[in-house]
């Protein structure tokens, strides 16, 4: 996924609120920290700031006084109730500098008759290229029988991708459709048919 450049002004303003009052103007306050440099607080337009978000690990330019800096998202702190963000952790990468990254996980594919695929672990975590995190790993489950069970160590990953989530951790799994619970039910309704015929009712 490319970068998104999002506008970015200097915040010199603290405080509740100077927060409130940012977030009135349709801005997000933010602070921007790592490798060592102080950290520096600024603001972000809420809009794109929101839509670039939707994205998961969104790679993020930051344009600053005519510079730029490349960052991700470490925190978002969201209203409980309102769809507003209150305020981002961004911390700065580098082109070339690996980050650690909960990657989610897509099922594609249908698996074999009569069964139910559940997905164990939502994401996985990746240590990858900050400038190649990849949008999703995908796990095909074409035809695949009861009982399989893909762990995070089967998982095709991404190129350049090292997994870091324990191999043994379950992702997905595939069962068998029980048939046992209808025919139980279906055996009880006999037998309550058979014992009022017995009683004359």
């Amino acid at each position: 996924m490319s970068e998104i450049k999002l506008p970015a002004e200097r915040r010199t303003s603290f405080g509740k609120g100077a927060a409130r009052k940012i977030r009135r103007d349709h801005k997000i306050p933010a602070v921007l920290y790592g490798h060592g440099t102080d950290p520096v607080h600024i603001t972000l337009p809420a809009h794109v700031t929101a839509l670039a978000l939707k994205h998961a690990n969104a790679l993020l330019s930051i344009e600053l006084e005519g510079k730029s800096q490349l960052a991700l998202a470490k925190d978002v702190q969201r209203d409980p109730v309102r769809p507003i963000i209150e305020h981002i952790d961004l911390v700065i990468v580098r082109k070339g500098e690996k980050v650690s990254v909960d990657v989610p996980v897509h099922i594609e594919g249908e698996a074999g008759p009569d069964t139910i695929v559940t997905l164990e672990s939502n994401t996985v975590e990746l240590l990858v290229e900050a400038t190649r995190i990849p949008e999703a790993v995908v796990v095909s489950v074409e035809d695949l029988p009861a009982g399989t069970q893909i762990k995070a160590g089967d998982l095709t990953l991404p190129e350049g991708a090292t997994l870091v989530t324990d191999e043994d951790v379950l992702v997905v799994n595939i069962s068998g459709l029980s048939a046992e619970e209808p025919e139980d039910g279906a055996e009880a309704e006999s037998g309550d048919a058979a014992g009022a015929a017995d009683t004359g009712e």
